[in-house]
């Protein structure tokens, strides 16, 4: 196993968020979480890097229980891509990604070769090297989207967390930011909503609606013309392109 949660529990001023949630997720694989707004995505992703305690259940990393490892050590493991970074200073892109390599150095020791070498090359995957001497403050919300990949790719990470990391892209970016962690020997687990790019680039999905799994496994076993009624709210048909389902939505459920 990679990343497992058995019953996972949590909420805010009594309303329960995450209600009682169990994930596998098996190593190398790249899963999708699914869900209306508020169907508590970005929650369970939180959960599951040890950014939030959760209320009840557990939360393995490996062989190893989430809350029984230190910050350091899981970040050595773990990345985690937020929707929006806020920073209250400028610093440069290259600053940035060089943040991924602080699990791996000292404190407050300068970036050695080997730190600078994997910043370029997670520049290089990611297609930002031509930034990296840019102020971050300066680049659009597509770009700042790719080079929080590269600084959590710098972290050299075996489980990469992404939370809609498709916002700000335009369609080719979302394709080529989907191949590149399609290619990444991560375990990956991502949420999205744009459910036929969860089709194509995941192995597997776990569909959330009021914080519960409401279906979970293969893409083409998931996304049926029901499930998305019944979740969503909306008329779809499902069709097979490539192997893969293809959803076309229709109209509004009354």
């Amino acid at each position: 196993m990679s990343i497992l949660a058995v019953d996972v529990r949590w909420g805010v001023r009594g309303k329960v968020v995450v209600d009682g949630v169990s994930l596998d997720v098996a190593p190398g694989s790249t899963v999708g979480l699914l869900g209306p707004n508020g169907s508590g995505k970005s929650s369970l992703l939180r959960l599951l890097a040890g950014l939030r305690p959760a209320s009840s259940g557990v939360v393995r990393l490996g062989d190893d229980d989430l809350a029984s490892l230190g910050r350091r050590q899981v970040a050595r493991r773990l990345a985690m891509v937020d929707q929006e970074v806020v920073t209250d200073t400028d610093p440069t892109v290259r600053d940035v990604v060089g943040l991924g390599r602080l699990p791996h150095r000292p404190s407050w020791a300068p970036l050695s070769a080997t730190d600078r070498a994997v910043v370029e090359a997670s520049a290089a995957t990611t297609r930002t090297g031509h930034l990296l001497e840019r102020p971050y403050s300066t680049l659009s919300g597509g770009e700042r989207q790719r080079v929080q990949i590269a600084r959590a790719l710098a972290q050299e990470p075996t489980e990469l967390l992404l939370d809609e990391p498709t916002n700000h892209l335009d369609v080719r970016h979302q394709l080529e930011l989907l191949e590149l962690v399609r290619a990444a020997s991560t375990t990956t687990v991502m949420a999205l909503h744009d459910l036929n790019l969860a089709a194509r680039y995941c192995d597997a999905l776990v569909v959330l609606a009021d914080g519960r799994v409401r279906a979970a496994g293969r893409p083409a076993d998931v996304l049926t013309t029901e499930l998305i009624a019944d979740v969503y709210g909306v008329d779809a048909q499902v069709q097979s392109v490539d192997g893969a389902p293809h959803v076309r939505f229709t109209g509004v459920l009354a």
